[in-house]
């Protein structure tokens, strides 16, 4: 049963909310701040949140940062009646999944939980580089096409996340702090066997072994930075589209 997690301080609209989408047939929890949603998000994997951008106490941007802290990979769409622009838009470049404007329609509702829960299942990235520039683009671009991504700075963090979520492709810089991103994707290989990784690097002849050596480990392949985002697009929905097909 998919999960959605309503956050908002107007107690009359949640509850209201909960009500149909539980009659829809979604498991539902409520909070009415950010501090009781943050809590929530310790004790309970949610397939969806939806996040009111003005809150006491806690505001919905420094709430959605929090909860992406505990889980990098949440879909959280924010809400709003007021004009934010500013918060709209830092939550949007945090990786916030869209925004929905109030009074909300409850199809339009539904309807952004089906199409996310089916995102966060057939894409799910996460982005290996202690260039957080690199990284921070990455998720950026990415997020806007529809995919949920998480980013990290090094191996040990790359693999604690890959135990704990079901990623189907890998960015992974070849140069990381504590242990390289050969090593690191051979970590993850051993948990997650199925998962994809693309080796990244901005020293072609440098790091030529190691780039040789994970290739011959069933890495995809290896980008050279500069990034060419088209064809990271196309590498994300073919390998994507054949994944779906082999499992059809």
């Amino acid at each position: 049963m998919t999960s959605v997690l309503l956050v908002d301080d107007n107690i009359n609209l949640v509850k209201s909310m909960s009500l149909i989408l539980r009659h829809k047939g979604y498991d539902v929890d409520i909070a009415p701040n950010g501090f009781e949603a943050i809590d929530k998000v310790r004790k309970k994997s949610f397939d969806m949140i939806f996040l009111d951008i003005k809150m006491p106490y806690i505001d919905g941007v420094e709430t959605y940062k929090k909860i992406k802290a505990i889980i990098p990979d949440a879909v959280v769409m924010m809400m709003t009646a007021y004009s934010v622009e500013e918060m709209i838009e830092e939550a949007l470049e945090e990786g916030a999944y869209g925004i929905l404007y109030k009074p909300l329609n409850v199809e339009d509702v539904i309807l952004h939980i089906k199409k996310a829960t089916e995102d966060n299942k057939g894409g799910l990235i996460l982005v290996v580089d202690d260039d957080l520039g690199t990284s921070n683009t990455l998720k950026k671009i990415l997020s806007n096409k529809g995919y949920s991504v998480a980013i990290c700075g090094d191996g040990d963090t790359a693999i604690e996340l890959a135990k704990e979520n079901n990623f189907k492709i890998l960015f992974i810089d070849i140069k990381l702090p504590t242990i390289n991103g050969l090593e690191t994707y051979m970590a993850i290989k051993a948990i997650k066997p199925e998962t994809i990784a693309i080796m990244m690097t901005g020293y072609r002849y440098e790091v030529s072994d190691i780039v040789a050596e994970a290739l011959s480990k069933s890495a995809y392949t290896c980008l050279y930075k500069p990034l060419q985002m088209a064809n990271i697009l196309q590498m994300i929905e073919k390998i994507l589209g054949r994944k779906k097909n082999a499992n059809s």
